[in-house]
């Protein structure tokens, strides 16, 4: 598989890992857009958000529920979260991940 994220899981790319479990891995975004920005990837590829169902629930919840857990860990105060979805919502690796950033006042208002 040519997935860059895959090959992070197996070990074969390294990184900046800040968490592993079971079922996902957080590690550092090499293109950081803040001063404190990982991403948390489940290790089942999953291409993108619009590929999840009632089977991916609890794992989708999982990352849900780790991303203030990691964000503590990280010494933000507040974060924000973003999942890019298919190429049009500016999806660049096809694997399923969601983005946690934060750690400035440098981040756009929404």
């Amino acid at each position: 598989m040519s997935c860059i994220f895959c090959k992070i899981i197996d070990g074969d790319i390294p990184s900046a890992k800040i968490y592993e479990d079971d079922e996902v891995i957080a590690f550092n975004d090499i293109r950081p857009i803040a001063p404190v920005h990982f991403l948390i990837v489940p290790k089942q590829h999953i291409e993108s958000l619009s590929d999840c169902d009632a089977e991916q629930q609890a794992l989708l919840g999982r990352i849900l529920l780790l991303a203030p857990e990691l964000a503590r860990q990280q010494e933000l105060n507040g974060f924000r979260t973003m999942i890019n979805t298919g190429r049009e919502g500016g999806q660049e690796v096809f694997h399923l991940h969601v983005h946690v950033f934060g750690g400035g006042q440098t981040l756009p208002k929404t």
